[in-house]
């Protein structure tokens, strides 16, 4: 076990979740059906079910023989167990919380506006990154999920919009951030997997758009680099939460090992490479980060780059020492990285109430 504050990269050793077709590319999927003693063609049928119909139920597969639907079945183990679902919002925003095969749970979250409907969903079970506000943070890593787990996150919130429970006329989710349970970056061979299962078109996957995708990160400089590199004009939200390494150390651990400098430099890397206007997450604590002098030192490290700040009001989380900035302060320090030009927005919270908004993801039991 790591010793009380120490930053978690290595994932603890824990049996792998079962095999399902959604890990696996198109090559993968037909050589898995070679292997059952299907045909290869199975594996694009049953992956325009999938992904294309979003029909999760084999028995409606009606151009698959009866017996080749139960040899499929092997490739499509039941992954996430709904535990509870709670919502808000006259029904807009969803907060689920799912079991996964060990044991371990995880939450996502389905938020309708007028025009978009946006999954968050998770990508480890806890997170390692010890963020001292964050209730993911404190509750320390369990794991990291599979490719398969964190795009059926997003399969359950369409199947769920593509039924007609959700408010609205949209058919599918359109927009999927990285911003639940865990570092995205520091799972980073299962997110790339579940983003190309998003982004790819039908059979290979859903064929959204990668425009649509944000990854969320405290700062892993050298993922952010390789992020860049991957060809996909996905947004990089990066939280930062302080512009001054002294804070910062204390906010986001990581920044012991990667600097506000380094990270900054990583994102105007991603930035000019990918042609993205880099996302500034920045929770507002009171009197902990909200000072003047600390947004005129965040203006003067932003100025002129391909920015948007996000200012988060702070979500309460059970325990914590800390709360929400005032609304002058709130105002001011929006007011200077308005007179520097640093265009700045302050984040609609939402699923506050069923601790579904930023920083309140923990998985409690019911």
């Amino acid at each position: 076990m790591p010793a009380p504050g120490e930053l978690v990269f290595e994932v603890p050793a824990r049996g792998n979740p079962p095999l399902h077709l959604v890990d696996l590319d198109v090559d993968g999927r037909r050589a898995a059906m070679a292997d059952l003693g299907l045909p290869a063609f199975r594996a694009d049928q049953v992956s325009r079910h999938w992904f294309g119909r979003l029909d999760d139920d084999p028995s409606t597969w009606t151009d698959i023989s009866p017996t080749d639907r139960e040899t499929v079945g092997a490739l499509l183990p039941p992954l996430l167990t709904p535990v509870r679902k709670l919502t808000c919002d006259d029904g807009s925003t969803v907060k689920f919380l799912w079991r996964l095969y060990d044991g371990s749970r995880v939450e996502s979250v389905l938020m309708g506006y007028r025009d978009r409907i946006t999954i968050c969903v998770s990508s480890q079970a806890g997170c390692g990154m010890k963020c001292p506000f964050c209730a993911t943070g404190q509750a320390g890593l369990t794991r990291n999920l599979s490719t398969a787990e964190i795009v059926e996150q997003v399969l359950a919130g369409s199947r769920m919009v593509r039924s007609g429970e959700f408010p609205g006329d949209r058919e599918r989710v359109s927009n999927v951030v990285f911003m639940g349970m865990g570092e995205p970056l520091a799972n980073y061979r299962a997110l790339m997997g579940a983003i190309h299962r998003l982004v790819d078109p039908v059979p290979a996957g859903l064929g959204m758009s990668a425009r649509g995708i944000t990854v969320s990160t405290v700062g892993l400089v050298p993922r952010m680099r390789e992020l860049a590199d991957e060809g996909l004009p996905l947004r990089l939200a990066v939280s930062l939460h302080a512009p001054d390494d002294e804070l910062r150390d204390t906010l986001v651990p990581i920044n012991t090992r990667y600097r506000v400098a380094e990270v900054l430099d990583a994102a105007w890397f991603y930035a000019e490479r990918t042609g993205r206007r880099i996302s500034i997450e920045y929770a507002l604590i009171k009197d902990v980060n909200d000072q003047r002098w600390r947004a005129e030192l965040l203006a003067n490290r932003l100025r002129g780059h391909l920015v948007h700040v996000n200012l988060i009001p702070l979500n309460p989380t059970p325990g914590s020492q800390w709360t929400a900035s005032r609304p002058d302060d709130e105002r001011a320090f929006v007011r200077v990285l308005e007179e520097a030009h640093v265009p700045v927005t302050v984040r609609d919270t939402r699923g506050r109430e069923i601790d579904g908004a930023c920083g309140q993801l923990a998985a409690a039991a019911p």
